[in-house]
């Protein structure tokens, strides 16, 4: 489980916006995106994939 110090202070890193915490499912999803992160071994994984833009052009 992620701490409240932890949580308080990230942020998405596509758009900036704020994260909740999913502990059963144990992901990040973005408030303002939707974008969901995966939390492996209480690290959240935060990667953008760069394809995902390139997909939409």
């Amino acid at each position: 489980m992620l701490k409240k110090e932890l949580l308080d202070i990230l942020c998405c890193p596509k758009c900036h916006g704020d994260l909740n915490y999913d502990t059963e499912k144990n992901t990040l999803t973005c408030k303002k995106c939707g974008k969901v992160y995966e939390v492996k071994d209480d690290i959240p994984i935060m990667l953008i994939d760069d394809d995902e833009d390139s997909r939409t052009t």
